[in-house]
């Protein structure tokens, strides 16, 4: 892939590329719809992601190329700018604006990307892209950010420039995940721990149900002031700021303080996923791979039955997964309402799991999923010191 992209940055730009860098996308393996209450995620970085070569130019300009889209844009260097309607290219267009408002000074540079992680399949391709271009810049330019600040500089991005209101799990992860490691993360403080996760005879079976995810945002939204309405119940007795400040055991003595029914769905989802992550964290540095299937599965039944973000098509994933011995757990990943399900599936199973998977997806749905097969790897980084 590396030699490739390098004749092709010669073919594009009459030129070889200076430098080369690696973004992975991520999967969130647990803790889903907890970043917003104050809870633990257990994101990694897959093995996909977005490869970025650049090199220098006289002109003062940026020049950007990607083998994944026809789009292109050059443009002169500037003291600030803005979106341009919905290409790709603002992504990186943010992260050099954020660098000149924050007062580095840049020179031109030809950019071209490459990704191959599947577009709107919730697997944070965007998230790739920024720390991609800010990892690239922060190093060519000595700006002397540390991993963290571009994790930041990269959010905000996403927020202020693209517009569009995600946390900072995505971000987070694509930057300091690690070979082998799941990242438990604490949305809150952003502490983490890097937990040993060696999947053995395992690999991480990615299903995008090529379902668009139009409802995604509203209902999103909807959970957010749902919990926020749970938290203002329970914070007539308890000192808290978010739902998952107590565990479940505190929960159940206090759970009376909400009296609307599907705000306590809500909220029981939040605290009980919360427990999960931990339990997790301690299923995998302990090479449990078969208690870490069951919470997988346990984590999917709740976002299915109590917090009501899957859909048919993501149940049909798990549906399936939980009759196949070569599976160890599945569950839905993302905000829901369609995106990718994940399954730990045996290696040596793998083409029959894709075969059989799509088979009765295809049947039950009408069209096929896709299947990619992923080990847990490292964070962004220059492309040949990432083992990807």
């Amino acid at each position: 892939m590396k030699h490739t992209l390098h004749q092709e940055f010669i073919k594009i730009f009459n030129k070889e590329a200076d430098n080369a860098y690696f973004s992975p996308g991520r999967v969130n393996l647990i803790g889903e719809h907890i970043d917003y209450n104050g809870g633990l995620v257990m994101p990694c970085a897959i093995t996909f992601g977005t490869y970025l070569l650049t090199s220098p130019n006289e002109d003062g300009v940026f020049r950007f190329r990607s083998l994944n889209f026809d789009e292109k844009q050059d443009i002169a260097l500037q003291s600030s700018y803005e979106k341009v309607g919905e290409n790709w290219f603002n992504f990186p267009i943010g992260v050099i604006d954020s660098f000149i408002k924050e007062g580095h000074e840049l020179k031109g540079l030809d950019f071209l990307f490459y990704g191959d992680i599947p577009i709107g399949s919730g697997l944070s391709s965007s998230a790739s892209i920024e720390v991609v271009t800010s990892f690239a810049l922060n190093d060519i330019f000595n700006s002397g950010y540390s991993k963290l600040d571009l994790v930041k500089l990269s959010k905000s991005v996403e927020n202020n420039f693209i517009g569009v209101n995600c946390g900072i799990m995505d971000q987070f992860a694509v930057a300091f995940g690690e070979k082998n490691k799941a990242l438990m993360l604490n949305c809150d403080t952003l502490d983490y721990e890097a937990v040993d996760s060696n999947l053995g005879e395992y690999v991480l079976a990615i299903i995008n149900t090529n379902k668009p995810r139009k409802l995604a945002e509203s209902k999103y939204n909807e959970r957010v002031e749902e919990c926020q309405t749970a938290l203002t119940a329970l914070q007539q007795e308890l000192d808290i700021n978010y739902l998952c400040d107590i565990d479940a055991d505190t929960f159940k003595k206090y759970q009376h303080l909400i009296t609307n029914p599907v705000v306590l769905k809500r909220a029981t989802h939040v605290i009980e996923e919360n427990d999960r992550v931990k339990l997790a964290a301690k299923a995998l540095a302990s090479n449990n791979l078969d208690e870490f299937g069951r919470l997988m599965y346990a984590s999917h039944d709740s976002l299915r039955d109590l917090y009501e973000v899957s859909g048919v098509e993501l149940d049909t994933v798990a549906e399936y997964s939980k009759t196949n011995p070569n599976v160890a757990g599945a569950r839905m990943t993302g905000a829901g309402f369609g995106g990718c399900a994940i399954a730990l599936v045996k290696g040596d199973a793998f083409e029959d799991f894709a075969k059989e998977v799509t088979e009765y997806y295809t049947q039950k749905i009408g069209y096929a999923p896709s299947v990619y097969n992923s080990l847990i790897g490292n964070g962004v980084g220059l492309l040949n010191q990432v083992a990807i």
